[in-house]
């Protein structure tokens, strides 16, 4: 008999937040056949927290949680719900997501000892979580953040016209004011260049971009739509030919292969896992993190080169491929 899955991760979409990839995993997995229970939606992080560990009461028998471990605040949640089932004997899996884990790791030794070494298995979306995991001794096995490859129709960029696409929550971990200041230093050369933004604020950042982008009088050349639906921003996306991440920690974003997917020449920085993903010169370009002068390079060098351009757009897709649902469920069905 399966057993009915427990997903511990925030399900806030309905307050306005972007959906996290845990409430990706959880929907796909329902849809595979599997009872999901999904916890929790509470906006309040106490309530939350009271909540999930609720859940894990009321349906302790027959069950394995799902453990979503982010690097921040969060990561305390992942503990106690890890705990509790420890105290209750409910096997549980941590899904490692965060991009800071492994100084996670060692700022907190003695907790994630007890919450990884104790788990029925560690699953990292990247070989960049699994070395920092298996450095300690820890079980590990590495399933990729999935993408219905569907969803994201190709567009093969054949050169790029400076118009930029960033997609991400407002926060200064993602470090977003770099693309604005990518723009205006983009500005003295090309006045026709042009960055849409989109996504929600996390943090007050999308305020300090939309001061910045004032004082720099950029309000003709960049763009914020808020947080948009899949449907309306991959429709947007197909009039931009060139993506941007400027993120100074990260894991192995989402939003990267869906940019991929959709057949995006990439320009990151290589923070985290990135570099698991985007092979230099090949599928993407990677850069230093916080860095303005070496993300400025690479972009004119796309716009001087549309050879370049094209061979890192076919690249891209080729890449996002090898993350589609019908491939990952496999990895999960012989886990659960």
């Amino acid at each position: 008999m399966t057993k009915k899955i427990i997903y511990i991760d925030n399900f806030l979409t309905k307050h306005g937040y972007t959906p996290t990839i845990g409430a990706t995993i959880a929907n796909l997995l329902t849809n595979e056949g599997f009872t999901v229970v999904k916890t929790s939606s509470v906006k309040n992080k106490l309530l939350r927290l009271v909540d999930m560990l609720y859940a894990l009461f009321k349906n302790r028998k027959n069950s394995i949680a799902l453990i979503t471990v982010y690097s921040g605040s969060a990561f305390y949640f992942a503990y106690a719900c890890a705990w509790l089932c420890r105290l209750l004997h409910i096997e549980y899996i941590p899904c490692l997501h965060g991009g800071n884990l492994p100084q996670r790791i060692i700022n907190s030794p003695k907790l994630c000892e007890k919450l990884f070494r104790n788990s029925k298995i560690n699953v990292a979306v990247s070989g960049y979580l699994e070395n920092a995991v298996k450095q300690k001794g820890w079980n590990v096995t590495v399933i990729p953040n999935p993408i219905n490859i569907q969803n994201y129709p190709f567009t093969e960029r054949v050169s790029t016209s400076l118009k930029i696409f960033w997609l991400r929550s407002f926060h200064e971990i993602y470090n977003p004011l770099l693309a604005v200041e990518l723009i205006y230093e983009l500005k003295k050369k090309y006045s026709f260049v042009s960055l849409t933004m989109v996504g929600p604020d996390k943090d007050g950042s999308l305020e300090v971009c939309k001061k910045r982008v004032a004082e720099l009088s950029l309000q003709n050349n960049i763009s914020f739509t808020g947080l948009l639906s899949l449907q309306e921003w991959v429709a947007l996306s197909t009039s931009h030919d060139l993506f941007l991440n400027t993120t100074n920690f990260d894991n192995l974003p989402v939003s990267l292969i869906e940019a991929m997917a959709l057949g995006f020449p990439v320009i990151s920085t290589n923070a985290g896992g990135i570099p698991y993903l985007i092979e230099q010169n090949i599928n993407g370009i990677l850069v230093p993190t916080n860095n303005l002068q070496t993300m400025l390079d690479p972009v004119e060098a796309l716009y001087q080169n549309p050879s370049i351009t094209n061979q890192l757009s076919i690249q891209a897709r080729k890449t996002a491929e090898q993350y589609d649902w019908s491939s990952i469920k496999l990895q999960w069905k012989k886990i659960l």
